[in-house]
């Protein structure tokens, strides 16, 4: 097989930066799944060719401190074209901006990208430090790329392509207390410059989304974009209502939100947030409030635009579907929570398998779980007790990875299973057994969810809440089939052809536990992926991408998994100490294809994990990130164009 001469990475990313791939709508009947269609590449030497298949180059772990200090792209793509040649093309990262940049406005000004503003819109400063300044992110999370939209603003001379960002908190302030969860969430509109010849894209306008209309947000981590093309957000961990008035963190959030330790009420936090984007490139959030309120990680709409799978990012966590009265209409609809049945001795060492059956928790709107948000207290719905009460009539539950004992008063049971799910749903009988259940995504063409565990441990492995698998500490990626005409657990049909019926690992994407630390300090393989958390699909490449959440790879990995032959592969490298984020496979946005990749708190050095790289890199950490205060939104770039 003749091979083509590899395209220089300066070369690449000058000519070819976000060149795209073809829509789905291209592929040649009977084509294979990788194929791209018809459309020609151009290959070296300006001969066109019709592309047959293409495949990932892996890039190999960072091995100096450079390149540990900052993100690095080392891998590649390879096309086959029909005539048996190859062109490999190489990838490259894109920086948008890190945070702590002055960016434009729009109105010929300049915001602090990832800034913290009150219910005022007023910025919320820093008095720990020499001076008073306003609190920026470390942690930019959940981001999307928009569908091509009918708009135009000032500033942009190609195409104008929106994106939303999230920041989901602050590490430290200046003096480092820890700041985790004690502001809140910032949430805003990028409008891009895309050029039309090259795909490169340029920043141009940066708008905080106004939140006050949806009580600020709490701690919003991954996203996905809707069908319907709007940002779906998440508010993780949520408020411990039964506990929030005395819970220091909590009063910290309300005291810079509010100005008022004791204003915010716990119920307004933990559901799903959406923006939908203006023309202008300003956003409008609202709050979706019937989807339970679980420690929402993102969420995932399946091809009906009514079926919602959610990750839930707890100890004692569930699995969680949310079926829609209407497509494209998150405001009503029924939730359900899954009850696993594992399968006696099936790969207990690699994750289990488990069948399931739904549990229909109820059904709402979002205007009326708000309603009872708005006028409940903990107190009115539910008794919680830490030790046990030796009272029968309370049931003894696991809550975030210790037992609790809890009754619940007559007649609220909607208002249970909408704003005590966590509490509620092990009394109807699903399993909350699972532990740090974070991105999920759908293969369409297959039927198959996916979904990362983080870390298979504490309620997975202790037995005490249905469940028992071997300890994993880097974790594993599920696959979840679906299929229509199913039942919940009560007999009762279950109105949508999209309901997961199994969960277990893919044998390719269960991390491995090092017994020691290995040269560099890593304690799990580095070569396969560890602590997954981001998780997207892309159906034109039928690739599934990884971004990991480490605390057992000294730098932490975005990786690509090819469904259709199992290649493992990967494609990206963060600063040492910082997760993998923002994941987003943008398969089409004006005949481009981009990856989105952020990642957050560069320099995290915990348990040890970085001592023998910590010393060299440290310094350079800090140089890059503002003293390891900054994180970074960007792209991968280096997509072949069709000719």
């Amino acid at each position: 097989m003749s091979t083509l001469p590899e395209a220089s990475r300066r070369t690449v990313l000058r000519l070819l930066a976000g060149m795209p791939l073809l829509p789905v709508a291209g592929l040649a009947a009977g084509s294979t799944a990788t194929a791209f269609g018809r459309t020609a590449f151009a290959a070296t030497g300006g001969a066109a060719a019709a592309p047959r298949s293409v495949e990932f180059v892996a890039m190999s772990a960072p091995a100096t401190a450079a390149a540990q200090a900052t993100t690095t792209v080392g891998s590649s793509m390879v096309v086959t074209y029909a005539d048996g040649k190859t062109q490999n093309f190489a990838l490259g990262y894109e920086p948008l901006f890190i945070t702590g940049d002055d960016l434009p406005d729009g109105k010929g000004g300049k915001v602090l990208a990832g800034g913290y503003v009150d219910i005022n819109g007023k910025p919320i400063m820093d008095a720990s430090g020499e001076k008073p300044v306003q609190f920026f992110s470390d942690c930019p999370d959940g981001c999307n790329m928009l569908m091509p939209m009918d708009a135009k603003v000032a500033g942009v001379k190609g195409n104008t392509v929106f994106a939303v960002v999230q920041f989901e908190y602050t590490t430290r302030d200046a003096a480092d207390k820890d700041m985790y969860g004690r502001l809140p969430s910032p949430i805003a509109v990028l409008t891009l410059d895309q050029d039309p010849a090259t795909g490169a894209l340029k920043l141009v306008q940066y708008h905080n989304v106004d939140t006050s209309r949806v009580h600020g947000l709490w701690i919003t981590c991954g996203a996905s974009l809707s069908p319907w093309n709007t940002h779906l957000s998440s508010e993780e961990y949520e408020p411990d209502a039964p506990f929030a008035r005395t819970d220091e963190q909590f009063r910290a959030f309300s005291q810079n939100l509010f100005g008022d330790p004791d204003k915010a009420n716990p119920y307004h936090y933990g559901h799903l947030p959406e923006v939908k984007v203006n023309a202008d490139g300003t956003g409008t959030i609202t709050k979706h409030y019937c989807m339970g309120r679980i420690s929402h990680e993102l969420v995932q709409v399946m091809p009906d635009q009514r079926t919602v799978l959610m990750g839930d990012d707890a100890t004692n966590g569930g699995l969680f579907m949310f079926i829609a009265d209407k497509p494209a209409d998150l405001s009503a609809g029924t939730l359900y929570a899954a009850k696993l049945a594992q399968r006696a001795g099936v790969d207990i060492d690699k994750g289990g398998s488990f069948d399931l059956t739904w549990v229909k928790l109820g059904h709402a709107t979002s205007d009326e779980i708000r309603k009872l948000a708005d006028t409940l207290t903990a107190a009115d719905i539910v008794e919680v007790v830490k030790e046990d009460p030796k009272d029968a009539s309370f049931t003894q539950i696991g809550f975030n990875g210790k037992a609790q004992w809890v009754r619940f008063k007559p007649g609220m049971e909607k208002a249970a299973a909408f704003l005590e799910t966590h509490r509620w749903a092990p009394l109807q009988g699903a399993t909350l057994a699972l532990s740090k259940l974070e991105g999920v995504t759908v293969n369409a063409k297959d039927k198959t969810a996916y979904m990362a565990v983080s870390y298979i441990y504490k309620s997975m492995s202790d037995g005490k809440s249905g469940i028992k698998v071997d300890k994993i500490d880097a974790g594993a990626v599920y696959q979840l089939p679906m299929e229509g005409g199913r039942k919940d657990a009560a007999g009762n049909a279950i109105d949508s052809d999209w309901v997961p019926v199994h969960f277990s690992a893919v044998p390719a994407l269960v991390g491995r536990d090092l017994a020691e630390p290995d040269a560099t300090g890593n304690t799990a393989d580095v070569d396969l992926v560890a602590n997954p958390d981001n998780v997207k699909f892309s159906e034109r490449l039928r690739t599934l991408f990884i971004g990991e959440d480490s605390g057992n790879h000294v730098n932490n990995f975005l990786w690509a998994y090819e469904v259709d032959t199992g290649r493992l592969s990967r494609l990206l490298s963060c600063p040492a100490g910082a997760e993998s984020t923002g994941l987003q496979a943008v398969d089409d946005v004006n005949g481009f294809a981009y990856i989105m990749s952020n990642f957050q708190h560069p320099g995290d050095w915990g348990k040890g994990l970085h001592d023998k790289v910590k010393a060299e890199v440290a310094p350079l950490i800090d140089a890059n990130y503002r003293n390891r205060r900054a994180g970074g939104v960007g792209y991968i770039a280096g997509m072949p164009k069709p000719a």
